[in-house]
Parts: structure tokens; C-alpha cells; sequence
């Protein structure tokens, strides 16, 4: 499985939400029953600090089993702190421990006008 290309656009100091849909080669639905998730956004691929993660664990990434839905939250006093661009990518885990890297892209900010 190759990472797409998706770039996301979130408002700054608004709830944030995207929900996809995975699906296999021939169009039919991705089972993720059993897997976790993870995402990580940063101001750059090698900045040490996180502005943001996602994770199944901490209920900013839920998975739709069959149904092969992913669901991410980040929520409003999250993204208030946002003032910069950055990149993200997310990545599923297979219960035998494989990592997969579902998406890649580059994150923008709109500024939040009203405080």
C-alpha cells in the first residue's frame, strides 16, 4: 500500500473533522477491524516538536472495522494553538504489527480572525 497525497486545510480555533473511506485495489471496502492508528502533525518532516497527534488510543482517530471508515477529530482548544503550516502523515497497524503509511500531505492553517 503506497500513501496518497491528501492535503488538509483546518481553521484555526474551530473543531476540526474528516472522515475517508479505505478501499482495496478492486473498489471494496478495507476491513480495519483489528488495527490501531496514528498521526502526527509537524511545522516540518524533521521538527522534534509535534503540533499535533492522533491516535486511536487517545480518541482523535476511530476506525469503522468493515466498514473501512477512518474518523479524525481534533478539537477546538487544539487547533487554537495552530499558527503555522505543516505536515502530517497517518499510518495504520495491523494487530501482527506491520505499519502502513495511509496518507502523507502538507497541512494549512487559516488564521482565526475572532478570538
Amino acid at each position: 500500500m503506497l500513501a496518497g497525497q491528501y492535503n488538509l486545510i483546518i481553521d484555526q480555533g474551530a473543531h476540526f473533522e474528516r472522515s475517508m473511506t479505505v478501499t482495496n485495489p478492486d473498489g471494496s471496502l478495507f476491513d480495519l477491524t483489528g488495527f490501531t492508528a496514528r498521526m502526527q502533525i509537524r511545522t516540518e518532516i524533521d521538527a522534534d516538536d509535534v503540533m499535533c497527534e492522533l491516535t486511536t488510543e487517545n480518541g482523535r482517530i476511530a476506525l469503522g472495522g468493515d466498514e473501512g471508515t477512518v474518523h479524525l477529530t481534533i478539537p477546538a482548544n487544539i487547533t487554537e494553538d495552530f499558527d503555522d503550516e505543516g505536515v502530517y502523515d497517518l499510518e495504520l497497524i495491523a494487530e501482527d504489527g506491520k505499519v502502513y503509511r495511509l496518507l502523507k500531505g502538507k497541512v494549512k492553517v487559516e488564521l482565526e480572525v475572532t478570538r
